[in-house]
């Protein structure tokens, strides 16, 4: 796989992991079916984003040399999965229900 590929299939995934807590109302797709709380979407939120990281960082070992990072690399990737997730909360939140 080229880095072109890996790039492409990293945002790819990361826009699927940001707008996953926001598609249902399972606790990491799996428990209960009560209504999850804000907080809790943010905790969804936090371990999509590890599990993005890792997938990245299998990504670039499979190409080439790992590189190490610094603050700015998260600072950026996390508000890069931020803003991943905006769909994701548009639909969970502000789109308009048909009213009863």
């Amino acid at each position: 796989m080229n880095v072109s590929a890996a790039a492409l299939l990293w945002l790819l995934v990361g826009f699927v992991l940001a707008n996953w807590p926001f598609l249902t109302e399972k606790r990491f797709f799996v428990f209960g079916k009560t209504a999850k709380p804000f907080w809790f979407r943010v905790v969804e939120m936090l371990v999509s984003y590890g599990l993005l990281l890792g997938f990245g960082w299998i990504l670039e070992a499979s190409v080439g040399r790992v590189q190490s990072q610094t603050w700015n690399f998260y600072s950026i990737t996390a508000l890069l999965f931020v803003l991943m997730a905006y769909p994701g909360y548009v639909w969970r939140f502000l789109r308009r229900r048909p009213s009863a």
